[in-house]
C-alpha cells in the first residue's frame, strides 16, 4: 500500500489502478463516532434497577431528555425515533467540538451535512407515502393547483438541502471568522512592534501579543455555543418535518 499525502486528503491505492480516497472528514467522523460508543459504554457499563453511581444517573439524564425532546415536539407514538434523534445530536455536538481541539471539524465538510439531509428527505418521503399512499403523495405536488407543481418540488427537495446549509454555513463561518481575526491581529501586532527600532521590534513583533486571547474567546463561542446550538437547530427541524408527514 502506498500512502500519498496531499493536503487534508491521503489516497490509498488497492488493487492497481482501483484507489479508496480516505479524507480528513471521514477520519475524524470515525473518531467521532469511536468517541460516542467509548461513552455509551462507559455511561451503560454495570447498569442497576436503582441508580448507585453518577454514571448511571448521567446516562439516565440524557435519555431523559432525548425522550422528552421527541415526545414533546412529535408525541408518544414516535418514540422509535428517539435512538435516531439521540445519534443525529450527539453526532453533531461530538463533529462540531472537535475544531477546539485544532482538529478538522467534519461539519465544517457541506459532504457530512448532505449525507444527514438526504437521510432526513428519505424519512419525510416515507412517512407521506405511509400516511397517504403513493397517488395521494404524487397528488400532494399539484396542490392547490397542477400549475403550482414545479414549485412544489423545488420546495420538496429546498428543504432538506437548507437543512444542510443552515448547519454548515454557521459552523464554517465561525472557523473563517476567527482565522481571519486572528491573521489581523497577527499582522497588526508585527506592525505596532515593528515601530520599535533595531532587533527588539523583529523579535517583539514575532510573538503574536494581540493574537492571544480574543481568537481564544471567539473559539469558545461558536465551537461550544453555536456547535451546540446548530445540532439542537437540525434535530428540531428534522422533528418537525417528519412529523408533519406523517399526519
Amino acid at each position: 500500500m502506498d500512502l500519498n499525502v496531499t493536503g487534508a486528503k491521503i489516497y490509498c491505492y488497492l488493487f492497481g489502478n482501483q484507489n479508496l480516497p480516505i479524507t480528513e472528514t471521514l477520519v475524524n467522523t470515525w473518531i467521532a463516532m469511536a468517541i460516542i460508543v467509548g461513552v455509551c459504554i462507559y455511561l451503560t457499563h454495570h447498569l442497576s434497577v436503582r441508580p448507585t453511581s453518577k454514571r448511571q444517573l448521567v446516562a439516565e439524564y440524557l435519555v431523559g431528555m432525548v425522550t422528552g425532546l421527541v415526545h414533546n415536539n412529535m408525541g408518544k407514538k414516535w418514540s422509535g425515533f428517539i435512538p435516531f434523534i439521540a445519534a443525529i445530536f450527539s453526532m453533531s455536538a461530538v463533529d462540531n467540538l472537535m475544531g477546539l481541539t485544532g482538529a478538522f471539524s467534519p461539519t465544517c465538510d457541506l459532504s457530512t451535512l448532505l449525507a444527514w439531509a438526504i437521510v432526513v428527505f428519505v424519512l419525510i418521503t416515507y412517512w407521506k407515502i405511509k400516511t397517504n399512499g403513493f397517488g395521494g403523495y404524487l397528488k400532494g405536488y399539484f396542490d392547490p393547483i397542477p400549475v403550482m407543481a414545479p414549485l412544489n418540488v423545488i420546495s420538496e427537495v429546498a428543504t432538506p438541502v437548507s437543512m444542510a446549509f443552515r448547519h454548515f454555513g454557521n459552523i464554517a463561518s465561525g472557523t473563517v471568522i476567527t482565522l481571519l481575526l486572528y491573521s489581523a491581529l497577527e499582522a497588526v501586532n508585527k506592525l505596532l512592534f515593528g515601530l520599535i527600532p533595531g532587533a527588539v521590534g523583529q523579535v517583539l513583533g514575532t510573538i503574536p501579543f494581540l493574537a492571544t486571547g480574543i481568537p481564544a474567546v471567539l473559539q469558545i463561542y461558536f465551537g461550544v455555543f453555536s456547535g451546540l446550538v446548530q445540532p439542537f437547530i437540525f434535530c428540531m427541524l428534522t422533528m418537525l418535518f417528519v412529523a408533519q408527514a406523517g399526519e
